[in-house]
């Protein structure tokens, strides 16, 4: 309080808050089609300092510190872990891995220092990189003391990684492109097998030094039977790839279109459809949702090609014209 009994202003402060079953398992998908943290290694320090470098030039105020969650068995960290916890500004937090590798007790530590950090005003604005929808409640009881909550997400290679209703609780959103993680996610080379090798005995078997840490648990593992909005252990196939090296077909587009078309009209009903009439464009949420439906049904990213979702938009238009007796209109961009 101030002489004249007025509170003292608050001054902007954030803190960056990391799921870290969430960005390494979001990373592994979209750089490698990995299910596995076993099947890559993270330059964890050099992530986090850029995690702290972005959030300088999108949050007002000074960084309080970041807080990492991730798990160990019986919370006992692991070699990567202490040298995460010795950094400076960085507060390990470590959720327990059960005997059949599921993380517990993340979800409630996160909640636990939003609400503290928020109700003791430490905060004015919290960044969250997560994409459960058991991070709701951490996002609203942040809220209910204040603090705008930011999301931000890890780009999906198609589809959305991030639960749709944390999305819609958070105050903004954003999407860390693959270019941001890609420099501190490596390959992981397979181990060979031990083998019988003459005389010599079998081969070395990594120890607890080695460079390969194979404690470490892997993303399915951390989340166990969490819910996400989609499973990260979804491979994607190879014609996918290649499909999307050379460009997506435009026959699937127009039919994925037509379907998700199909499907809102029968699930969300024939009124809030013809609110979109008479188009031809689409309200930019919309379009997204669009977008989104129809990378899921194709299994690959249109993001990258303009006249691809044109297709899809005027595939759209053609099945709700064809829905209420009118022409069919060209998308406009």
């Amino acid at each position: 309080m101030t002489e004249s009994g007025q509170p003292l202003p608050l001054l902007s402060r954030y803190a960056i808050m990391v799921d870290v079953g969430y960005i390494y398992a979001a990373a592994g998908e979209l750089l490698f089609s990995a299910s596995s943290r076993r099947e890559y290694r993270v330059d964890a320090d050099k992530l986090i300092q850029a995690l702290i470098r972005h959030a300088e030039g999108q949050v007002p105020g000074d960084l309080l510190r970041v807080y990492w969650y991730d798990a160990a068995r019986d919370r006992v960290p692991t070699i990567d872990q202490r040298v995460i916890a010795q950094m400076p500004w960085v507060k390990l937090r470590l959720g327990n891995l059960n005997a059949r590798g599921q993380q517990k007790g993340v979800d409630a530590q996160i909640r636990a220092d939003m609400e503290a950090l928020a109700r003791h005003r430490a905060i004015t604005d919290g960044i969250l990189v997560a994409g459960d929808e058991d991070m709701v409640p951490a996002v609203e009881a942040a809220q209910a003391f204040g603090v705008r909550v930011h999301l931000w997400g890890v780009e999906p290679p198609y589809g959305t990684n991030q639960a749709e209703r944390l999305v819609w609780e958070s105050d903004t959103v954003e999407v860390l492109e693959r270019s941001f993680v890609e420099p501190y996610f490596t390959r992981q080379l397979a181990e060979p097998a031990a083998t019988t090798t003459g005389d010599q005995g079998p081969a070395r078997v990594p120890t607890v030094a080695s460079p390969v840490v194979q404690a470490a648990p892997s993303p399915a593992q951390l989340f166990g039977e969490r819910h996400i909005s989609r499973p990260f252990s979804r491979p994607l196939p190879v014609t996918h790839l290649s499909s999307a090296r050379l460009g997506p077909d435009r026959e699937r587009v127009e039919e994925a279109g037509e379907h998700v078309a199909q499907k809102w009209i029968l699930t969300r009903g024939e009124d809030n459809i013809r609110d979109l009439l008479p188009g031809p464009i689409l309200p930019p949420v919309i379009d997204k949702e669009l977008l989104v439906e129809a990378e899921k049904e194709l299994g690959l990213s249109l993001r990258s090609y303009q006249e691809a979702r044109e297709w899809l938009r005027d595939a759209f238009w053609a099945r709700v014209h064809r829905q209420f007796g009118l022409g069919v209109g060209k998308s406009k961009g």
